[in-house]
C-alpha cells in the first residue's frame, strides 16, 4: 500500500523525491519487520484471552513424556497471530504485483487455513489425535502443491522458462541439471508436503519451533535480497532473479512476527502456535525455497526440521508399523532427548543452538562455490 501510494506521488511531482526511499529494499524490509512484531505485541494479549474465554485451548496428545501433561489447557492457533502480522505487514510495505509475494503469500494462507481447520477440529472433538484425517490433510496439503508446481513450471513461471526446471545444489556456481518441468514438478509436490508437516512435527515444546524457523526465513531472506540484485548475484554467481527482493521484504515480516510470537511462546508458553502456525510456516518455508532455487538447501539449512521428521515416520511407519516395535525410545526427537532425561528448557535452546549453527554454515555458502 505504501509502496504503491509513495510511487504514484513520485510519478506525480518531483516534491515527493523522499518517497523514493520505499524503492530501496533494505528500508522496506526493516519496516516490514518492525511493523510485523509490532502488530504481534499490540494483539498478543487480547488474542491470548479472547481463545482462552471461548475455550480454544490445547488438546495434549499423549507421547510417553509426564511433562507434556502440564500443557493441557495452554491457548492454541497462536498462528493466527504470525499470519495476521505478516499480512498487514505486506499489506502495507509489500509489493502485490510481484508473483515471489503473491506465491508466498498463498502459501501461507492455504497452509494457515488448514491448520486452523485442524485446531478447531481438535478443539470440538477434545482430543489431539481427533483432528483432521493424515489422508485430509494430505489431500489439501498436495492440492496447493500440484497448482503451486505447475505455476513453477507452467509458461508463467515467475522465474523464466530457462531456469524453472533448473536444479542448483550448494557449494556449485552452476546448476547441476535441468530434470524437466514432469520430474522437477514431482519433486516441488513432494518437497511442499514434507517440508510443511515437517515443522508440523518439530512444534511439540515451547518455543521449539519459532525459532528454528525464524533462522531458515532470516537466511532465504538474504538469499532473496541476493538473487534480486543484479550486481550481487552476479559477482556471487547465482541466477538473477528479478522481483525476488521482494521475498526478502517477506521474510523481514516473518521474523518480526515470529520474534513477537516468541515473547508468548517461550517457555512456559502463554500461547501456541498449533497446526495454524507450524503447517502455515512449513508451506511458507518450501514454496520461498522453491521460488528461489534453494530447495537442496534446505536439507542443511533445514536440517533439525528434517530430522524431526524422519525420527517420527521411522518409528511411526517402520518401527510400529511393520517391526511392530519402538525403533527410538520416544520420539520425534525432541521428546526422545526428554525421555533420556534432559530438561525441557535445555533440549529447546540446545536444539535453537543447532539451528543457528546450521543457519551459518548455510550462509557461507553464499560464498563458498
Amino acid at each position: 500500500m505504501i509502496y504503491e501510494i509513495c510511487n504514484l506521488l513520485i510519478s506525480l511531482s518531483e516534491s515527493f523525491s523522499f518517497c523514493r526511499l520505499v524503492n530501496y529494499i533494505s528500508f522496506r524490509a526493516i519496516m516490514s519487520a518492525l511493523t510485523a512484531v509490532i502488530f504481534v505485541f499490540l494483539f498478543s494479549r487480547r488474542f491470548i484471552l479472547f481463545v482462552h474465554r471461548h475455550c480454544f485451548l490445547d488438546q495434549v496428545r499423549e507421547t510417553g513424556v509426564q511433562t507434556a501433561f502440564d500443557k493441557s489447557g495452554t491457548p492454541t492457533m497462536g498462528g493466527v497471530l504470525i499470519i495476521g502480522a505478516v499480512l498487514v505487514s505486506m499489506a502495507i510495505w509489500g509489493n502485490w504485483r510481484s508473483p515471489f509475494m503473491l506465491c508466498s503469500v498463498a502459501g501461507m494462507i492455504w497452509f494457515g487455513l488448514l491448520g486452523l481447520w485442524d485446531d478447531v477440529s481438535k478443539v470440538r472433538r477434545k482430543s489431539g489425535d481427533r483432528g483432521l484425517s493424515e489422508r485430509s490433510k494430505l489431500f489439501m496439503q498436495g492440492l496447493f502443491s500440484i497448482v503451486f508446481a505447475w505455476i513453477c513450471v507452467g509458461p508463467y513461471a515467475p522465474l523464466g522458462s530457462a531456469l524453472a526446471t533448473k536444479v542448483f545444489v550448494p557449494f556449485y556456481k552452476y546448476p547441476l541439471a535441468d530434470i524437466g518441468p514432469w520430474l522437477y514438478g514431482l519433486f516441488i509436490f513432494l518437497f511442499v508436503i514434507f517440508v510443511s508437516n515437517a515443522v508440523n512435527i518439530t512444534d511439540g515444546l515451547d518455543g521449539l519451533a519459532i525459532t528454528p524457523s525464524i533462522f531458515v526465513v532470516a537466511v532465504l531472506g538474504i538469499f532473496a535480497y541476493v538473487e534480486g540484485n543484479r550486481i550481487y548475484s552476479s559477482y556471487l554467481y547465482y541466477p538473477f532473479l528479478r522481483g525476488a527482493g521482494d521475498l526478502t521484504i517477506f521474510g523481514a515480516a516473518f521474523v518480526g512476527a515470529g520474534l513477537g510470537f516468541l515473547w508468548y511462546n517461550a517457555y512456559p508458553a502463554q500461547i501456541f502456535m498449533g497446526d495454524t502456525g507450524s503447517l502455515a510456516i512449513g508451506g511458507t518455508m518450501a514454496v520461498v525455497s522453491v521460488l528461489l532455487k534453494q530447495e537442496m538447501l534446505f536439507p542443511l539449512l533445514g536440517a533439525l526440521f528434517i530430522a524431526e521428521a524422519i525420527s517420527s515416520q521411522v518409528q511411526d511407519k517402520i518401527g510400529v508399523r511393520w517391526i511392530g516395535r519402538r525403533i527410538f525410545f520416544r520420539a520425534p526427537l525432541h521428546h526422545n532427548l526428554q525421555h533420556r532425561g534432559i530438561a525441557e528448557t535445555k533440549v529447546v535452546i540446545r536444539l535453537w543452538i543447532v539451528a543457528g549453527i546450521l543457519a551459518l554454515i548455510s550462509l557461507a555458502t553464499l560464498k563458498l562455490r
